[in-house]
């Protein structure tokens, strides 16, 4: 028998409303199930009688299991391979970080110690762009909002989680629904995460790009762009063709002009094919009439047999961020990569089943908030 997750808030609210029972309970039946993750429901306390009889014969306390754990050498990141109930698997990634460390603006940094947490939203991808390994499994299935919430849970047990990135498998805005009620449930108790402090990642999905401010305001975007014109985005990414740059652009506009909230691009440097002085002109005339809160620059992480591109040199990348710097005055950086002995990687995301003396090479993405301005 399949059981629905408990963290998937449209079903359980919609089960105790059936059933007479209030939902008001749903908020402390997530706290009591995080901090007690072994736990039967008869053990959560002040339930009505009904709510019991419920929650035994429909949902489980998760749905999906912690299959391995990977620590990476550097001692600040830890990929998770979660195993859905349908036999499946995803990978979610820990990313902690001492915002005291080092400088920001010229300035010591506030703070303390912070994670962030980056889940999927898909087995597997539609998309098919060359340089993602999570690409080259195909589209398996959406996941439900419960899941993509579980990864939460799972991390949360592990550390404090006080920002999500939606950059892990998948394509977040082909599994929207989902997406923006898992977003939803986030925000409220007991995670209570900001949604400053949550940033969808996508290829374009102009349509779902429309309606996402309205559905999830003060989210964070950010667009995969990865080339500055669209004949080389559609060598690379083969949806491009579905949704072409100007009339992306066109989209992210009034976005931008409606939600009032600057747009964070990401850019994969790929030697001899995007990486060139000419092709930082372009992106930095395409982008200069935006409000961008920053231009993300991430090296290519090799992928095996898997892909025919290779990694830029660092000259070819910081002259890439000088042009769009000093002649475009767009703030751009250069992604730091973390945990690439345990298969983590921004584009490596792909499941294999691996076990600890068999981890291909990933690495992770710089703290979403070091990118804020």
């Amino acid at each position: 028998m399949r059981f629905e997750s408990v963290f998937d808030a449209a079903e359980i609210t919609s089960q105790f409303e059936k059933a007479g029972i209030n939902p008001i309970f749903i908020p402390s039946i997530w706290k009591y199930l995080i901090q007690h993750p072994e736990c039967e429901w008869d053990e959560i306390p002040s339930l009505p009688s009904a709510a019991y009889t419920l929650l035994r014969s429909r949902f489980k306390p998760v749905t999906s299991t912690l299959h391995s754990l990977f620590h990476s050498s550097d001692e600040v990141t830890t990929k998770l391979l979660i195993k859905l109930q349908n036999g499946a698997f995803v990978e979610a990634v820990i990313m902690r970080y001492d915002t005291r460390l080092g400088k920001y603006a010229g300035k010591p940094r506030p703070g303390g110690p912070r994670s962030t947490l980056c889940i999927s939203s898909q087995v597997g991808c539609k998309m098919g762009c060359k340089f993602c390994a999570t690409g080259s499994m195909g589209f398996k299935n959406n996941l439900s909002s419960g899941e993509i919430v579980e990864q939460l849970v799972h991390a949360s047990r592990l550390s404090n989680i006080r920002n999500v990135v939606f950059m892990g498998m998948g394509e977040p805005l082909n599994n929207y629904n989902a997406v923006v009620e898992a977003v939803r449930v986030m925000t409220r108790s007991p995670f209570q995460l900001s949604p400053k402090r949550i940033t969808i990642s996508t290829v374009g999905i102009i349509h779902a790009i429309k309606k996402l401010h309205i559905d999830l305001p003060g989210l964070n975007l950010a667009v995969s762009l990865h080339a500055p014109v669209q004949d080389i985005r559609c060598q690379i990414m083969p949806a491009a063709r579905a949704f072409p740059l100007d009339k992306l652009m066109d989209t992210l506009k009034v976005y931008q002009k409606d939600s009032q909230q600057k747009i964070l691009i990401e850019y994969i440097m790929l030697d001899g094919i995007n990486d060139e002085e000419q092709h930082a002109h372009q992106l930095g005339k395409l982008l200069e009439t935006f409000q961008v809160q920053v231009v993300n620059l991430i090296p290519f992480n090799p992928i095996g047999n898997l892909s025919q591109f290779k990694t830029s040199n660092e000259q070819k990348v910081l002259r890439f961020q000088k042009i769009l710097r000093g002649t475009y005055n767009i703030r751009t950086t250069i992604r730091k990569e973390m945990g690439q002995d345990i298969s983590g990687a921004c584009g490596q995301l792909v499941v294999n089943l691996p076990d600890k003396n068999s981890v291909d090479n990933k690495g992770l993405l710089t703290d979403i908030e070091d990118l804020r301005i």
